[in-house]
């Protein structure tokens, strides 16, 4: 997704996604500022992720900026000590300019979540952080609005959404099976998943005309 959005933008030749974590492309699996200097950093380990947020977080209230610093965490990412001492820092600092979103689809490589790491309570693990916990709908457009209007209400501590949805939603044969997970789809395959998903649009675009 972020390589298809710079590509668009210009930063790099559109055909150049073809060459997609093959050896001696600058387009890997985990973005590379070193490659890529339009990159603010670069990933590698899961878990890092809030962390950086903070970081920039606290920069910005230390200089006075009114900005909000948004953070995308997968539920099996949350097996990640890291993650943990990241959000006992973000409460600690009252960071009510960081939100972080988990795609809590209940799957991650090896297995089931409950199976690998069961995270359960998570909305009483965030809360016991002192995290302003908000649970949504994933895939609902109007829950996801909401949470972020309440965004605006919440001082003096950060914000956690836990978002359900359903791993490779939209595309019948890759729901909540873990065997797509990495995997690139082969041309018979993307030609019934394109098809699909765009039947979804459809029904998104409406859901979203409604609110």
């Amino acid at each position: 997704c972020l390589y298809a959005v710079l590509a668009r933008q210009g930063y790099f030749p559109k055909d150049e996604i073809l060459t997609l974590r093959k050896v001696g492309s600058r387009l890997q699996g985990h973005p590379d500022k070193a490659f890529l200097p339009i990159l603010e950093t670069t990933s590698g380990s899961l878990g890092q992720g809030l962390s950086i947020s903070n970081g920039i977080a606290l920069a910005a209230k230390l200089d006075r900026l009114d900005i909000r610093v948004y953070c995308l965490l997968g539920d099996g990412e949350l097996d990640e000590g890291q993650i943990w001492e990241a959000a006992m820092t973000s409460s600690h600092y009252k960071l009510d300019n960081v939100c972080a979103i988990v795609d809590y689809n209940k799957f991650q490589i090896d297995g089931s979540v409950k199976e690998v790491k069961n995270l359960e309570p998570l909305v009483k693990k965030w809360k016991a952080f002192n995290w302003h916990a908000i649970e949504i709908d994933g895939h609902n457009f109007k829950e996801i609005m909401d949470a972020y209007d309440e965004l605006d209400r919440i001082e003096g501590k950060p914000t956690i959404i836990i978002a359900h949805t359903i791993k490779g939603k939209g595309v019948s044969f890759m729901e909540n099976n873990l065997d797509w997970h990495g995997v690139a789809p082969k041309r018979e395959h993307l030609d019934k998943a394109l098809k699909e998903l765009e039947t979804e649009e459809k029904a998104l675009k409406s859901e979203y005309d409604r609110i």
